[in-house]
């Protein structure tokens, strides 16, 4: 049985169930159906039959109370009366055996003892015959025989009406036991099936959601298993499969991190050498050429000079655009650490990183209050000092004005917006603008290696936002990012 299916279970217990009921029903039906014949007899037969018994003596006694009568009075009224307790006789005889055929012997005896006693007697005394000593010895032997033939019948009558009570009350009894068999049979089965339900289904879920709440809580080693029943066995079975998998891929991901981690640390390590290994080269370049320009510049003709501040400025170039790579490298170590901070701390920073800047250009830079964000300060200092540099460096004629602000943006965001009055994005470049090296414009007209917004984009992703240009502003240039806020935001 441990290995029946819930299904087997559930289909057996409605089959043992069904056979209770029905058997009990069918004692119910049966002890009913026989109540209802025992009292149906005893109201429409017994006890009919007993009072017209009665009736039958009370018109026997008429009949011997009217002749008697008449044979002292002769008053013809007496007579009359005789004759219809005679007729009255007749009928109650005729109801008598129309409700207990079976009794026709005993009905017969009475009918045969009431014409033995007329013509013996009430016949006599009504054809005129006069009282007498004799006629009234013969008339109590008759009548007695009368009395005894009617009372034999109500005897009868009344032990049938004793043996249908006492058959009443047995049929009520086995109704009752039967009633009472069904529900204690009833209560047990529930109580089985409660006890079923609890070992075959209850408590197998239970065992599985433990295994599954230690597999959710970290113990991946632990397995999934259940013994019963077959539908929660497969179900551990795939579950336990899901477990295996999970912890095959977070034992691959392990090592594919820990590789990335080392792969990480190769180029790290490789950024670092590379950086001094080829800064060092370029700065003696741009220095040496910039020793002959100093000392052999009178022997050189303008295309030589030209030639000349070529190469240093390649050389300066180089250096800016390796120190911006090494900065765009170190963004995701720069910003491993989050905690609550005031976003108006790094901007206040990155202002005073670009005094000069701004103050060369005649740059006017505000801000609203700004909320309290999960951030990391150096991190989000680079990121206004880049989004703000950008906006004094694409300026238009008109002196820049650079305005920071923030607002709620749902689900514990806060959108932040830097917007200027500077050359602006066409909507074409809104994406590339973000990507290495993607420049919009001649080194000529403004300076840069174009790697910046891709920092302030890999700054912001870090931190769980993302990063757009407001296509929608067609003035200056509006750029729009989300960070994650704190619960005191």
């Amino acid at each position: 049985m441990a290995g029946w299916s819930l299904d087997r279970w559930f289909r057996y217990a409605a089959i043992v169930g069904a056979l209770v009921i029905l058997a009990g029903s069918a004692l119910m039906v049966n002890a009913t159906m026989h109540l209802s014949d025992v009292r149906t007899r005893i109201i429409d037969v017994i006890d009919p039959a007993a009072l017209k018994t009665l009736d039958l003596a009370l018109v026997q006694a008429g009949q011997d109370a009217s002749v008697r009568s008449y044979g002292l009075t002769k008053e013809p009224h007496h007579l009359e009366v005789y004759r219809q307790a005679r007729r009255d006789e007749a009928a109650i005889l005729g109801e008598l055996r129309r409700l207990v055929p079976e009794d026709a012997p005993m009905l017969d005896g009475i009918a045969a003892a009431t014409d033995a006693w007329r013509r013996g007697y009430g016949d006599l005394i009504a054809a005129g015959r006069p009282l007498s000593t004799e006629l009234a010895k013969v008339n109590t032997a008759l009548y007695a025989a009368v009395r005894q033939a009617v009372g034999a019948e109500r005897t009868v009558l009344e032990r049938r009406h004793e043996q249908a009570r006492t058959v009443i009350e047995a049929r009520a009894f086995d109704q009752a036991v039967a009633l009472g068999v069904l529900l204690v049979v009833t209560v047990a089965l529930l109580i089985l099936l409660g006890l079923v339900v609890r070992r075959v289904v209850l408590k197998p879920i239970t065992t599985l959601a433990e295994q599954v709440d230690a597999v959710t809580k970290g113990d991946f080693e632990g397995r999934i298993d259940v013994a019963r029943p077959p539908e929660l066995v497969a179900l551990s079975g795939h579950i336990d499969g899901m477990r295996r998998e999970i912890l095959r891929q977070w034992r691959l991901a392990e090592e594919q991190a820990a590789e990335l981690r080392r792969s990480n640390g190769d180029l790290e390590q490789f950024a670092y050498v590379a950086s001094h290994d080829l800064q060092e080269p370029l700065r003696k370049v741009a220095s040496f050429t910039q020793i002959l320009d100093q000392r052999y510049g009178d022997q050189l003709d303008d295309r030589a000079r030209q030639y000349m501040h070529f190469a240093v400025d390649g050389a300066k170039r180089m250096q800016s655009l390796i120190n911006d790579l090494l900065d765009f490298s170190r963004v995701d170590r720069m910003g491993g650490e989050k905690a609550p901070i005031s976003a108006e701390l790094p901007l206040r920073a990155a202002v005073r990183n670009l005094e000069a800047q701004i103050e060369e250009s005649g740059a006017t830079v505000t801000h609203d209050e700004l909320p309290e964000v999960l951030g990391n300060h150096t991190s989000l200092t680079q990121l206004f000092q880049n989004l703000i540099g950008n906006a004094v460096k694409f300026r238009s004629a008109e002196p820049p004005v650079v305005h920071v602000s923030a607002r709620p943006a749902g689900a514990g965001l806060w959108e932040f917006s830097c917007a200027d009055n500077g050359i602006g994005v066409e909507e074409k470049y809104a994406e590339r603008i973000f990507l290495l090296f993607q420049r919009l414009h001649p080194r000529d007209a403004y300076h840069g290696t174009g790697i910046g917004l891709a920092v302030c984009r890999k700054i912001v992703e870090n931190h769980g936002g993302t990063i757009w240009v407001d296509t929608s502003v067609q003035e200056g240039t509006t750029m729009r990012w989300t960070l994650r806020g704190t619960s005191r935001a």
